[in-house]
């Protein structure tokens, strides 16, 4: 096997590593969902990535922590927390394939938040995909048949995915500027921030049996930025990006095995549509990012 191939396949390796550890966190999540409040979980989330990130940006020094761009480090920061904030609170009421799809909407809300925030338009190539994409969230949106229309907590979980394209762009325009260790610093830092009078209002013991899931949780954030960092460096974007869509599969089946939630017929349908419209998508941004310098989705 020669080292082009083989090099294919550990990226691959890493990329479905990364789909099992973002799925897996999620159900940690819908496990402790029903004794913890969505801030508890997100307050101590972002204090264990807080704690690890210190030492080590005390190491590059006080004097490299200000930084000219805090506008964007605002709004990509407010866009992660509240996709995080929005995830949870969505875990605590639908199946975690459900929630883990609509997170994984953000690729299809990626051209629309460039457009809307660097000026970018949208090309023309991308709206038929960004369409299915759109109608399977539309169907996912009236889950196992229902005739009640929307509801509320299948729209939390669309926020969370359009929140995390927000924050997928912001980092995209960060990245330019900044280390990827000070936009993680910032982010975390205002997270916690952000967190800590909603934990204060709604504080609560954390029960023992629920620790091992928070710190799990916690420490998900690094070990699949790790993981998803290998598998870049190993195969091409147009390889890796899609192999995302694999957490909705990993959840499906944690879902099962777990609360034995099967999506029905009507739900399979929009999950084929958005997953199909998400790898579409990512693949024309592939396209695009190697015919221009230009910030494309």
């Amino acid at each position: 096997m020669n080292t082009t191939t083989d090099n294919t396949h550990k990226g691959v390796a890493f990329a479905l590593a990364t789909a099992v550890v973002g799925s897996s966190a999620g159900a940690a999540g819908k496990l402790i969902a029903e004794d913890l409040a969505a801030p508890m979980i997100v307050f101590v989330q972002f204090s264990i990535c807080l704690a690890i990130m210190i030492p080590s940006m005390l190491k590059l020094g006080i004097r490299s922590i200000p930084s000219p761009h805090w506008k964007k480090h605002l709004v990509r920061g407010l866009g992660g927390w509240i996709s995080f904030f929005a995830f949870y609170q969505a875990l605590g009421s639908i199946p975690l394939v459900d929630a883990t799809l609509l997170r994984n909407t953000a690729p299809l809300f990626v051209p629309l938040i460039i457009w809307l925030w660097a000026g970018v338009f949208v090309p023309s190539n991308r709206w038929p995909s960004l369409i299915v994409g759109f109608i399977g969230i539309a169907i996912i949106l009236r889950p196992q048949g229902s005739s009640n229309g929307f509801q509320p907590a299948y729209l939390i979980g669309l926020a969370s995915g359009l929140l995390l394209a927000v924050s997928m762009v912001g980092t995209r325009l960060l990245s330019q500027h900044e280390t990827s260790g000070k936009i993680m610093f910032y982010y975390f830092a205002l997270s916690f921030v952000l967190s800590l009078p909603l934990a204060i209002l709604n504080w609560q013991p954390i029960p023992a049996k629920c620790w091992p899931y928070l710190l799990y949780i916690g420490l998900s954030i690094f070990i699949a930025m790790w993981l998803y960092t290998k598998a870049y460096s190993c195969a091409k974007p147009s390889i890796v990006s899609p192999i995302s869509y694999f957490s909705v599969v990993f959840a499906g089946l944690l879902g099962w095995a777990i609360w034995g939630h099967l999506p029905d017929t009507q739900s399979l349908v929009g999950i084929a549509l958005v997953v199909t419209a998400g790898i579409y998508t990512v693949y024309l941004g592939s396209i695009s990012q190697k015919q221009t310098t230009v910030p494309q989705a």
